[in-house]
């Protein structure tokens, strides 16, 4: 072997010996014997260097894996042999190996095993047993071997082929038969052998065992002396985590509803007798994590043979297993309410599948009452967060809380299913105690507690939020809370996570001001002051921009009059930051989004003249129109480039802000309605100009092509005059994303306004048509690297767009478009369309081809069509609509191009239709005899053309290819 480049193994080694180490790692994987070499190095233990072993092993596994049929019998055998002699050496080393070499060992065992075992290696597992017995080094090589071979055979996590997947139940029906019983009686004699005094071996043998339980006999394991001994690993505290999970997957286990209650009813007898049904909150919080998962097992597995025996009508064993279920209740409520949050987490599952046994009881005991209750006290306690909570910098920990909540949540919402009246009592007593002396009460208190309240808008679901009417009892109790909440003055209260509870309730509850509407003015005031938008915390102040624009949005009318006050007070809230004074402005410029959205809705939605709505939206958007004008002087001087991008960041932010304005008009409220367009127009010609600065040009057009996308929905046909020259603009030094961007933008105007085609878009589109396409195949013909992966998706996108741009141009009645161009253009642009048809294996562009192609022909393709067409119809188009479908990438197992198929049937369908019997001779005595195609076949292809019924020719089409392709 290489020595120099075995050096760069060492994790420690240089960078170029790394990579001269992996450069000979390839070679050899290549190399047809470099693996007797290194089998014959682990045989005979030439190399100590624990990274050459571990090197080998993944050499010979590379072997095994991918080249195994390529070896003689003979050679086949010395692997064999080989790894048999190293598993002997392990029994005599006074030092195990490292466990990385043990574990890359076991796999590669373990490849061997599901290549040889049902063929040549029938006693893989005895050959294993003989050679380790009972020696500590091997029995942990032999269940690490276990593991491996219970990962290739019913590792979920691994997505395996079918045909694997049958290979790998053949060989657990092979175990089965074989071999299982035989492991199953050497699991016990590890068991037995170690238990007491080599805890890491019993524990090992633990996991192999729950491991295979799944998929072996259970009769093996649950049986007395298997089950007594699991049950005996219960005390002792190395053990006792892995006995946990070893019952665990024992208890999971599928079997008779009445049988497994038996099970589970012995197994709970004897822990309890053991004392470890009386939870200490001392006690070891690991155990207890997986001793509380075990009796959510056990808890699910008794709910699951009760539901199969109420199915069967068994109510006699459906009432003992529900008894055996109530008698787990208690100890469910200990792990539950225990204040380590994943003992906690654990057991939520079998006390969510128990309120699900309740809800479709017809009548509760007092004691299933009291249950319920219990539960429900519980998940309020849990649902507090606790002192170590880091609201600032919120870290994993933080993420678990968050996630542990939300299944708090789902067992809220069942409670609620459950009692609702219970629930909303509950919560009202809680909410009322605890709001009744704020001031003197601690963070997470209050913040559960208006949290609680927020929560009952989903737990006590309405339609359209309307918890204030309806159910007079469930309607005061919540209008009684809402009015504690905004008059109390818990607002004020500092911290963060209570200020954020109380506006998200706030907006969950909007509909109480349409109750109490003489509490709006001090609920604007908390999202306007320090409480709000002026809060030290960015986060508060971030959540709340959204809030306050959600609050406005439902109030509507209600707003009326508080309008110009509201609009004063966030007049500093609308400064565009500029990029150079340093200041750091309250909001982030997302955030500012959500202020102009809230303005523009005011404004819009307000009782005002048309005369009045114009000032106030003049007065929004001028300032930003003129420090636009400045900013983007200072960015036509700038020189040095991370100005130039702050700048034009600036620029896009302006460009946005009035977007936004927009989004408050709507059919009712139309900006002309408003006398809103002159200053829109006025926008638009201060923000066209921004287009030819050769700065920055794709922040720049992305921000002014929003805002046109938007105008053209707001200001109709007036935007119009401004789309020739914001187009030149925009087709000037543009790349692929540019173009791809721009079309959409063009076919919304197409499509936008169909009705005034004629007189306004179709002269517009006729002038810019060519030098859009111009643009479009230069970029397209620009070559690029061969493997620049993002340039070959990008022209796949722009292909996609220039064909949606011909098919809304056809489709939107508008074919002359194309027809007045010269003639030479007019061929360019049909050979493009046949040949996105048929060469660029791309369904979805085909798809639109064949869409396009049949509307030409429609449009076209009768006796009255332009000089021509007819000639380019036999010698083109037909012939795509089977090129096309021909090509090895025409894959007719895939749905697109199984829609690109169904449009190309239609095009054919279409040239007959307008065509006649001129097309059917056609394909009979020239077209199809020309590929070879045999009489009969042609005969029945024409027949099925000329079927009336489109859909019966579609589905003979596919056939048609399906035969035709090798």
């Amino acid at each position: 072997m290489d020595e120099q480049a075995l050096l760069g193994l060492n994790p420690n080694a240089d960078a170029d010996f790394r990579q001269r180490a992996l450069a000979y790692f390839e070679q050899l994987k290549i190399s047809q014997d470099a693996w007797q070499v290194c089998a014959e190095a682990l045989a005979q233990r030439i190399y100590s260097d624990d990274h050459i072993k571990f090197f080998c092993f993944q050499v010979i596994e590379h072997q095994i894996k991918f080249k195994y049929s390529e070896l003689t019998e003979v050679q086949q055998q010395l692997i064999r042999e080989t790894l048999v002699t190293w598993l002997q050496a392990q029994m005599l080393n006074p030092q195990p190996e490292k466990t990385f070499i043990r574990n890359k060992a076991a796999q590669v065992f373990a490849l061997l095993f599901v290549t040889e075992y049902l063929t040549k290696w029938p006693k893989f597992f005895f050959d294993i047993l003989s050679v380790v017995d009972l020696n500590p080094q091997g029995v942990d090589l032999y269940l690490r071997i276990l593991m491996a071979v219970d990962a290739e055979l019913v590792d979920r996590d691994v997505v395996h082929t079918s045909e694997e997947a049958r290979r790998n139940t053949l060989l657990k029906d092979t175990m089965r038969e074989q071999c299982i019983p035989s492991l199953v009686e050497s699991w016990y004699q590890i068991l037995q052998n170690y238990q007491y005094t080599n805890a890491e071996l019993t524990c090992q043998c633990l996991e192999v065992v729950g491991a295979y339980v799944s998929w072996i006999d259970l009769s093996l394991i649950a049986n007395e002396r298997f089950i007594n001994m699991l049950l005996s690993h219960m005390s002792v505290e190395v053990l006792r985590e892995e006995a946990c999970d070893c019952l665990f997957e024992i208890v999971n286990k599928g079997m008779d509803p009445i049988d497994k209650t038996k099970l589970v009813e012995s197994l709970c007898q004897v822990l309890q007798s053991a004392g470890l049904f009386s939870i200490d909150q001392e006690d070891d919080v690991d155990f207890l994590a997986r001793f509380s998962k075990l009796v959510n097992g056990m808890g699910q597995a008794l709910i699951t043979s009760w539901t199969k025996l109420v199915k069967n009508g068994d109510m006699k064993s459906a009432q003992d297993t529900l008894q055996a279920i109530e008698a787990k209740v208690s100890l469910m409520l200990q792990l539950l309410i225990h204040e380590d949050d994943d003992i906690s987490s654990n057991i939520i599952g079998f006390c969510y599948d128990y309120l699900h046994i309740l809800k479709q009881l017809s009548l509760l005991s007092d004691q299933q009452k009291a249950n319920v209750e219990a539960i429900m006290l519980a998940v309020m306690k849990k649902l507090t967060y606790d002192e170590e909570y880091n609201f600032e910098h919120e870290g994993e920990d933080e993420a678990m809380f968050v996630e542990y909540r939300k299944q708090l949540k789902l067992l809220l919402d069942r409670l609620a299913q459950v009692s609702p009246e219970l629930l909303l009592a509950s919560v009202r007593r809680v909410f009322n105690t605890t709001l009744q002396n704020w001031q003197a009460t601690r963070f997470m208190e209050i913040e559960v507690a208006i949290r609680l309240l927020y929560m009952l808008a989903e737990a006590l679901p309405v339609s359209h939020g309307a918890h204030f009417s309806g159910d007079i009892s469930k309607a005061s109790a919540l209008q009684d809370m809402m009015r504690t909440l905004v008059t109390s003055g818990v607002s004020a209260y500092q911290h963060t996570s209570v200020t954020l509870e109380f506006f998200e309730t706030v907006v969950r509850y909007e509909k109480f001001f349409t109750v109490e509407p003489q509490h709006i003015p001090n609920v604007l005031m908390a999202f306007l002051d320090h409480r709000g938008l002026r809060h030290t915390s960015p986060k508060v102040r971030s959540r709340t921009a959204y809030l306050f624009s959600r609050f406005v949005k439902s109030l509507n009318k209600q707003m009326n009059p508080f309008i110009e006050d509201v609009l004063n007070r966030i007049q500093d809230l609308l400064e565009l930051s500029p990029p150079e004074n340093g200041y750091q402005a309250l909001l982030s410029s997302d955030d500012q989004l959500f202020i102009y959205e809230t303005a523009g809705v005011l404004i819009v939605n307000s009782e005002y003249s048309a005369e009045r709505k114009q000032i106030l939206m003049r007065n929004l958007l001028t300032p930003l129109m003129e420090k636009f004008k400045m900013q983007l002087e200072k960015l036509m001087m700038a020189q040095d480039e991370d100005r130039q991008m702050a700048l034009a960041d600036c620029l896009n932010h302006a460009v946005g802000f009035a977007s936004r304005t927009s989004k408050a008009f709507s059919n009712k409220q139309t900006v002309k309605q408003c006398g809103c367009s002159e200053v829109y127009l006025d926008c638009l010609q201060t923000f066209l100009p921004a287009l030819s600065c050769p700065l920055q040009k794709e922040v720049i057009r992305s921000g002014v092509r929003t805002f046109l996308h938007r105008m053209i929905i707001c200001l109709e046909e007036e935007v119009l005059p401004f789309i020739p020259s914001a187009s030149e603009y925009m087709l000037k030094d543009c790349e692929a994303k540019d173009l791809q961007e721009f079309i959409p933008l063009i076919n919304q105007i197409t499509a936008k306004f169909k009705r005034d085609l004629r007189t306004q878009v179709s002269p517009f589109l006729q002038q810019m048509f060519m030098p859009l396409l111009h643009a479009i195949f230069e970029v397209l013909l620009h070559p690029a690297e061969e493997n620049d992966q993002s340039a070959a998706l990008e022209k796949q996108m722009l292909r996609r767009s220039y064909f949606a741009f011909l098919q809304t141009v056809t489709g939107s009645g508008m074919s002359e478009v194309i027809a007045n161009q010269d003639a030479e253009n007019v061929e360019r642009v049909l050979f493009t369309i046949i040949q996105g048809a048929v060469d660029y294996p791309d369904p979805i562009a085909q798809k639109t081809c064949f869409i396009i192609l049949s509307k030409l022909v429609e449009l076209w393709g009768g006796k009255d069509g332009p000089v021509g067409f007819a000639d380019f119809v036999y010698k083109h188009i037909v012939p795509a609509c089977f090129l096309a479908p021909l090509k090895q990438t025409f894959d007719l197992a895939d749905a697109q191009t199984v829609l690109a198929l169904s449009e190309c049937a239609v095009t054919l369908k279409t040239i007959h239709l307008k065509r006649g019997p001129e097309c059917i001779h056609y394909l009979q005595q020239e077209y199809l005899p020309s590929l070879q195609v045999a009489p009969e076949i042609i005969q029945e292809f024409c027949q099925a053309l000329q079927q009336s019924d489109a859909k019966v020719f579609k589905n003979y089409l596919k056939v048609f290819f399906q035969r035709a392709k090798p």
